[in-house]
């Protein structure tokens, strides 16, 4: 048995099929979370911490640390990061995908 192996386009929500416009939105909200998880173990803050920091309660931390992806918008995500003064900047531009 062979292995086909494929390059990645850059985004994994693409290469699983999803529509276009759905996987740049969940590209975008999963590396906000993963933001979000990192700064939380760089800083050795709790859940409870976490949400204080955040704005939020304690089960949205647990849901952002479990990857609960579909409980979060990209709002929600970008404001959680400003609560913990960083600095969020969007750049648009041309799609790489013709």
């Amino acid at each position: 048995m062979t292995t086909k192996i494929r390059r990645s386009s850059g985004n994994v929500f693409s290469d699983l099929g999803f529509p276009a416009e759905e996987a740049v939105n969940l590209k975008m909200r999963s590396d906000l979370m993963i933001r979000l998880s990192t700064l939380i173990d760089a800083r050795g803050l709790t859940q409870a911490q976490a949400a204080a920091l955040f704005g939020v309660t304690q089960p949205r931390v647990s849901d952002l640390v479990r990857g609960k992806i579909d409980r979060f918008s990209i709002d929600t995500l970008v404001a959680m990061l400003g609560h913990a003064g960083v600095d969020v900047r969007i750049v648009v531009g041309r799609s790489r995908v013709a």
